[in-house]
């Protein structure tokens, strides 16, 4: 109970060191984006410049950018079509449904993101009820928006968060759930145990929120990299995890067919061999290795040797059918991570033994 706890703190602390950037962002942000709009726009209440800053910012993973144009728009869309038809219609519950309606409907047929209708239709309520007293235009309420929007884009720009360390936390992630469950259908190999390859398939089914999680982190740091001057440096280092997004995330749905033909095998008359569980082992190693290397920002050639040697081993003899499955999953995990390394598809493929002549190999 103890330790669960214990490891139950580290994670909330790890993942406040993530967002406090983001925090400190939106914070100082607010205060900038409300004195901005009073001092030199004159605007005596203008919430939506520092909601505007929360919106762009957030403390999330995400596209900022994105958010920023559909907040702007949105909010745009929103107040014009509720001050048109508030000016016309006046204020009342029936009043309110038409302008929401009206402005939702038409934010869903210009752009379906939920962030653009939202916005459409919280800032038709707005003027449907709480402004229309309070003398304030639309274009008023549009430049404190855009206002916002561009504070936010500043704080990003000016106080950001480390893309390397964003995009390096999670692909971490993800190859750790590699690793750990490639491990564990290698043990469950070689103690012959269903148990603990069902529970090696069972986790295995968890990672794909692990890649997602990965993907969105990727987009941030590039966006990051792209906005911040102080993180341009930081792009050739990015684009090494750019290179192994697509092949990681490969390697995990091959792993996971791999497990659960794994759990398969050992129900069969003839189990794997424990020499298959070993390069399992060893490609687990090699996903860690990959793991470090990326996040020191080196060539990952020590991971790519790894996986070469793997590649490069003759297949056991005398296999029954779920074992060849395996063998063959295994051969798609390794070329999935050569690509991660950097290789080109067909150069890792040409890395692996030929198949006629393990399969010679076999017959004498």
């Amino acid at each position: 109970m103890r330790t669960r706890l214990s490891d139950l703190v580290k994670e909330r602390l790890g993942t406040f060191a993530l967002t406090a950037p983001s925090i400190a962002q939106c914070a100082v942000g607010s205060g900038i984006a409300w004195l901005i709009a009073i001092e030199l726009l004159g605007h005596p209440r203008p919430f939506f410049a520092p909601i505007s800053v929360l919106i762009c910012i957030g403390v999330g993973l995400g596209q900022r950018l994105r958010r920023l144009v559909e907040l702007v728009v949105g909010v745009s869309l929103g107040v014009g079509v509720g001050d048109l038809l508030v000016s016309w219609i006046g204020s009342g519950a029936w009043q309110l449904a038409l302008v929401v309606a009206l402005a939702m409907t038409v934010a869903v047929l210009l752009n379906s993101g939920a962030l653009f209708v939202a916005q459409a239709g919280s800032s038709a309520v707005l003027v449907a009820t709480l402004l229309p007293g309070e003398n304030v235009g639309g274009l008023d309420r549009m430049l404190d928006a855009l206002t916002g929007g561009i504070v936010g884009i500043a704080a990003v720009a000016l106080m950001p968060a480390s893309p390397f360390s964003i995009a390096a936390k999670h692909l971490s992630g993800v190859l750790d759930a590699l690793s750990t469950v490639m491990e564990r259908a290698a043990e469950a190999i070689e103690k012959r145990d269903v148990e603990l390859a069902a529970e090696a398939l069972e986790e295995a089914r968890t990672t794909q929120a692990a890649v997602a999680e990965f993907e969105a982190a990727l987009e941030t740091s590039k966006e990051i990299a792209m906005i911040s001057p102080l993180h341009w440096h930081r792009r050739a280092r990015l684009a090494r995890y750019e290179t192994a997004a697509m092949p990681v995330d490969l390697a995990l749905r091959n792993t996971r067919v791999l497990v659960r033909r794994t759990l398969a095998s050992l129900g069969e008359a003839s189990p794997p061999p424990a020499a298959l569980a070993e390069a399992m082992r060893e490609v687990s190693e090699a996903a860690l290795l990959l793991q470090l290397e990326l996040g020191a920002g080196r060539e990952p050639s020590l991971a790519r040797h790894a996986l070469l040697a793997v590649a490069a081993r003759e297949r056991p003899k005398g296999l029954g059918f779920s074992a060849h499955v395996i063998i063959a999953q295994l051969r798609s995990v390794v070329v999935d991570l050569l690509q991660a390394t950097g290789m080109e598809h067909e150069e890792a493929t040409a890395a692996l033994t030929p198949l006629d002549e393990a399969s010679k190999g076999e017959r004498r």
